[in-house]
Protein backbone atom coordinates (compact mmCIF):
# COMPACT_ATOMS: atom_id res chain seq x y z
CA UNK A 1 0.00 0.00 0.00
CA UNK A 2 2.74 2.63 0.55
CA UNK A 3 4.41 1.92 -2.29
CA UNK A 4 1.44 2.98 -4.72
CA UNK A 5 0.30 5.81 -2.24
CA UNK A 6 4.11 7.23 -2.93
CA UNK A 7 2.53 7.75 -5.86
CA UNK A 8 -0.16 9.67 -5.60
CA UNK A 9 1.35 12.53 -4.15
CA UNK A 10 4.77 14.75 -4.23
CA UNK A 11 7.39 14.43 -6.42
CA UNK A 12 6.70 10.82 -7.59
CA UNK A 13 3.32 11.70 -8.56
CA UNK A 14 4.57 14.53 -10.56
CA UNK A 15 6.97 12.24 -12.63
CA UNK A 16 4.83 9.38 -13.13
CA UNK A 17 1.27 9.07 -13.13
CA UNK A 18 0.14 13.04 -13.59
CA UNK A 19 2.31 12.85 -16.72
CA UNK A 20 0.26 9.93 -18.03
CA UNK A 21 -2.66 11.76 -16.93
CA UNK A 22 -2.17 14.69 -18.75
CA UNK A 23 -1.92 13.10 -22.05
CA UNK A 24 -4.60 11.12 -21.45
CA UNK A 25 -6.77 14.12 -20.39
CA UNK A 26 -5.70 16.04 -22.77
CA UNK A 27 -5.81 14.29 -25.60
CA UNK A 28 -9.51 13.42 -24.66
CA UNK A 29 -10.33 17.24 -24.22
CA UNK A 30 -9.43 17.76 -27.58
CA UNK A 31 -11.55 14.97 -29.34
CA UNK A 32 -14.25 16.14 -26.92
CA UNK A 33 -13.84 20.17 -27.33
CA UNK A 34 -13.25 19.51 -31.20
CA UNK A 35 -16.96 20.52 -32.89
CA UNK A 36 -16.39 23.95 -30.10
CA UNK A 37 -13.24 24.64 -31.20
CA UNK A 38 -14.53 24.44 -34.84
CA UNK A 39 -17.23 26.79 -34.31
CA UNK A 40 -14.93 29.23 -32.09
CA UNK A 41 -12.74 29.11 -34.82
CA UNK A 42 -15.02 30.22 -37.38
CA UNK A 43 -16.89 32.90 -35.05
CA UNK A 44 -13.42 34.52 -34.24
CA UNK A 45 -13.16 35.14 -38.39
CA UNK A 46 -16.33 36.29 -38.54
CA UNK A 47 -16.09 38.69 -36.10
CA UNK A 48 -12.87 40.48 -36.67
CA UNK A 49 -9.84 40.38 -38.75
CA UNK A 50 -6.67 38.34 -38.11
CA UNK A 51 -5.55 35.40 -36.59
CA UNK A 52 -7.69 32.25 -34.80
CA UNK A 53 -5.00 31.92 -32.42
CA UNK A 54 -3.67 34.82 -30.15
CA UNK A 55 -0.84 36.84 -31.05
CA UNK A 56 0.85 37.13 -27.58
CA UNK A 57 4.46 36.94 -26.42
CA UNK A 58 6.03 33.38 -24.39
CA UNK A 59 5.06 32.84 -21.17
CA UNK A 60 7.10 31.74 -18.18
CA UNK A 61 7.20 28.16 -17.95
CA UNK A 62 8.54 25.65 -15.40
CA UNK A 63 11.55 26.58 -13.91
CA UNK A 64 11.64 29.80 -15.73
CA UNK A 65 11.78 28.34 -19.02
CA UNK A 66 9.54 30.47 -21.71
CA UNK A 67 7.23 28.65 -24.16
CA UNK A 68 4.28 29.95 -26.49
CA UNK A 69 1.21 29.40 -25.09
CA UNK A 70 -1.86 28.34 -27.68
CA UNK A 71 -5.22 30.44 -26.85
CA UNK A 72 -8.04 31.10 -29.25
CA UNK A 73 -8.20 34.82 -30.04
CA UNK A 74 -10.37 37.31 -27.78
CA UNK A 75 -8.86 40.21 -28.37
CA UNK A 76 -7.86 42.81 -31.55
CA UNK A 77 -4.92 41.70 -33.76
CA UNK A 78 -1.26 42.82 -31.66
CA UNK A 79 -3.38 43.80 -28.57
CA UNK A 80 -0.27 42.71 -26.24
CA UNK A 81 2.06 44.99 -28.06
CA UNK A 82 -0.59 47.76 -28.44
CA UNK A 83 -1.41 48.00 -25.06
CA UNK A 84 2.60 48.60 -23.89
CA UNK A 85 3.31 50.89 -26.82
CA UNK A 86 0.38 52.39 -28.18
CA UNK A 87 0.46 56.23 -26.27
CA UNK A 88 -3.87 56.04 -26.37
CA UNK A 89 -3.22 52.45 -23.80
CA UNK A 90 -0.91 54.48 -21.71
CA UNK A 91 -3.73 55.26 -19.14
CA UNK A 92 -5.07 51.61 -19.69
CA UNK A 93 -1.64 50.07 -19.71
CA UNK A 94 -0.89 51.55 -15.80
CA UNK A 95 -4.39 50.59 -14.59
CA UNK A 96 -3.31 47.11 -16.31
CA UNK A 97 -0.19 47.14 -13.86
CA UNK A 98 -2.18 48.48 -10.87
CA UNK A 99 -5.15 45.88 -11.10
CA UNK A 100 -2.49 42.88 -11.29
CA UNK A 101 -2.32 42.42 -14.69
CA UNK A 102 -6.16 42.15 -15.30
CA UNK A 103 -8.71 44.64 -16.34
CA UNK A 104 -12.33 44.63 -15.97
CA UNK A 105 -13.35 46.93 -18.58
CA UNK A 106 -10.56 46.19 -21.42
CA UNK A 107 -11.47 48.12 -25.18
CA UNK A 108 -9.63 45.26 -26.74
CA UNK A 109 -11.60 42.19 -26.59
CA UNK A 110 -13.87 41.52 -29.61
CA UNK A 111 -17.84 40.71 -28.71
CA UNK A 112 -16.82 37.14 -29.37
CA UNK A 113 -13.92 37.41 -27.21
CA UNK A 114 -15.79 38.47 -24.30
CA UNK A 115 -17.55 35.56 -24.76
CA UNK A 116 -14.48 33.11 -24.89
CA UNK A 117 -12.58 34.71 -22.40
CA UNK A 118 -16.04 34.59 -19.72
CA UNK A 119 -16.48 30.92 -20.18
CA UNK A 120 -12.71 30.17 -20.74
CA UNK A 121 -13.42 28.77 -24.09
CA UNK A 122 -9.79 30.71 -25.45
CA UNK A 123 -7.76 28.10 -23.21
CA UNK A 124 -8.81 25.11 -25.10
CA UNK A 125 -5.94 25.36 -27.21
CA UNK A 126 -3.43 25.10 -23.95
CA UNK A 127 -4.91 21.17 -24.14
CA UNK A 128 -1.47 21.11 -26.90
CA UNK A 129 0.76 22.71 -24.77
CA UNK A 130 -0.15 20.25 -22.44
CA UNK A 131 0.95 17.20 -24.41
CA UNK A 132 4.06 18.92 -25.68
CA UNK A 133 4.96 18.98 -21.87
CA UNK A 134 4.85 22.98 -21.68
CA UNK A 135 1.99 22.61 -19.27
CA UNK A 136 0.11 20.34 -17.15
CA UNK A 137 -3.82 20.10 -16.59
CA UNK A 138 -3.83 21.59 -13.52
CA UNK A 139 -0.77 23.77 -12.16
CA UNK A 140 0.40 27.64 -10.92
CA UNK A 141 -1.03 30.32 -13.69
CA UNK A 142 1.98 31.08 -16.14
CA UNK A 143 3.21 34.51 -15.80
CA UNK A 144 4.77 36.71 -18.90
CA UNK A 145 8.28 37.63 -17.90
CA UNK A 146 7.58 41.59 -17.76
CA UNK A 147 4.27 41.06 -15.57
CA UNK A 148 6.25 38.69 -13.03
CA UNK A 149 9.44 41.22 -13.23
CA UNK A 150 6.72 44.09 -12.17
CA UNK A 151 4.63 41.72 -9.87
CA UNK A 152 7.78 40.87 -7.74
CA UNK A 153 9.10 44.42 -7.66
CA UNK A 154 5.38 45.11 -6.20
CA UNK A 155 5.00 42.92 -3.85
CA UNK A 156 9.00 41.60 -2.73
CA UNK A 157 8.23 39.48 -0.54
CA UNK A 158 6.38 37.09 -2.80
CA UNK A 159 10.19 36.43 -4.18
CA UNK A 160 10.23 32.83 -2.31
CA UNK A 161 6.27 31.48 -3.54
CA UNK A 162 6.90 32.91 -7.11
CA UNK A 163 10.50 30.24 -6.97
CA UNK A 164 8.50 27.67 -5.95
CA UNK A 165 5.72 28.40 -7.94
CA UNK A 166 8.01 28.25 -10.89
CA UNK A 167 9.71 24.58 -10.00
CA UNK A 168 6.69 22.97 -11.75
CA UNK A 169 4.68 23.31 -15.20
CA UNK A 170 1.73 26.02 -15.03
CA UNK A 171 -1.70 24.14 -15.42
CA UNK A 172 -4.89 25.08 -17.51
CA UNK A 173 -6.87 25.23 -14.76
CA UNK A 174 -5.57 25.38 -10.66
CA UNK A 175 -6.37 26.17 -6.96
CA UNK A 176 -6.72 29.86 -7.59
CA UNK A 177 -9.00 29.88 -10.52
CA UNK A 178 -11.69 27.66 -8.40
CA UNK A 179 -10.76 30.17 -5.97
CA UNK A 180 -11.49 33.34 -7.50
CA UNK A 181 -10.09 34.00 -10.83
CA UNK A 182 -8.85 37.19 -11.81
CA UNK A 183 -10.44 38.60 -8.56
CA UNK A 184 -7.20 37.22 -6.97
CA UNK A 185 -4.86 39.77 -6.68
CA UNK A 186 -0.92 38.34 -7.46
CA UNK A 187 0.19 38.06 -3.84
CA UNK A 188 -2.96 36.29 -3.01
CA UNK A 189 -2.79 34.17 -6.11
CA UNK A 190 1.06 33.26 -5.34
CA UNK A 191 0.52 32.39 -2.17
CA UNK A 192 -2.66 30.28 -3.15
CA UNK A 193 -0.32 28.16 -5.95
CA UNK A 194 2.12 27.89 -3.53
CA UNK A 195 0.09 25.85 -1.47
CA UNK A 196 -0.78 23.60 -4.25
CA UNK A 197 2.82 22.89 -5.19
CA UNK A 198 3.09 22.08 -1.06
CA UNK A 199 0.65 20.21 -1.13
CA UNK A 200 0.10 18.25 -4.77
CA UNK A 201 -0.82 15.23 -5.22
CA UNK A 202 -3.43 13.10 -7.34
CA UNK A 203 -6.47 13.71 -4.82
CA UNK A 204 -6.37 17.66 -5.08
CA UNK A 205 -5.83 17.75 -8.79
CA UNK A 206 -8.62 15.35 -9.47
CA UNK A 207 -10.56 18.15 -6.57
CA UNK A 208 -9.81 21.08 -9.12
CA UNK A 209 -10.38 19.63 -11.89
CA UNK A 210 -14.16 18.59 -11.04
CA UNK A 211 -14.76 22.18 -9.38
CA UNK A 212 -13.53 23.90 -12.86
CA UNK A 213 -16.65 22.75 -15.60
CA UNK A 214 -18.73 24.83 -12.68
CA UNK A 215 -16.13 27.71 -12.90
CA UNK A 216 -16.45 27.53 -16.64
CA UNK A 217 -20.46 27.64 -17.13
CA UNK A 218 -20.95 30.09 -14.52
CA UNK A 219 -17.72 32.54 -15.30
CA UNK A 220 -17.41 33.47 -11.79
CA UNK A 221 -13.98 35.95 -11.87
CA UNK A 222 -13.69 35.66 -15.03
CA UNK A 223 -11.81 39.10 -16.98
Amino acid sequence: MFEIQKYLKGENYQKTLKRFLDIFLSLFFIIFFFPISLITAILIKIDSSGPILADVPERIGENGKKFKMYKFRSMITNAHYLLRKDPKFKKLFEEYKRSSYKLKEDPRITKIGKFLRRHSIDEIPQFFNVLRGEMSIVGPRAYYPDELDHQLKKYPKTKKLVKKVLSVKPGITGLWQVSGRSEVNFDKRIEIDANYVDNISLWNDLKIILKTPLIMINGKGAI
